[in-house]
């Protein structure tokens, strides 16, 4: 599975909701739930770093399509093989293809 841009915000979105309402229980709590307010801020913490984090995996190159719905590397024609030593249609084009 590839990364992509749109899975990144989905994961960006609920990490710094979730991060924020956790930061923010820490900030205002008290009576009873003050005992968790570490918990909270090491939850909001890691929640937050977590989503920021996550923005900064690289994303693959682009791929484009041939005809024949296969995948080819970007700026390589469709059916044309880099490698000569590789079986196929190596260094052939459409025009001169038998």
């Amino acid at each position: 599975m590839s990364l992509n841009r749109t899975a990144k915000g989905i994961v960006l979105v609920p990490t710094l909701l979730l991060g924020g309402a956790f930061l923010a229980a820490a900030a205002w709590s008290d009576g009873p739930a003050a005992a968790n307010r570490n918990l909270a801020l090491v939850l909001g913490a890691a929640l937050l770093a977590a989503g920021l984090l996550a923005q900064l995996l690289p994303e693959p190159d682009p791929q484009t399509t041939d005809r024949a719905g296969g995948f080819t590397a970007k700026g390589k024609p469709a059916g044309m093989n880099s490698d000569p030593d590789r079986p196929g249609d190596a260094g052939q084009t459409a025009e001169n293809r038998p």
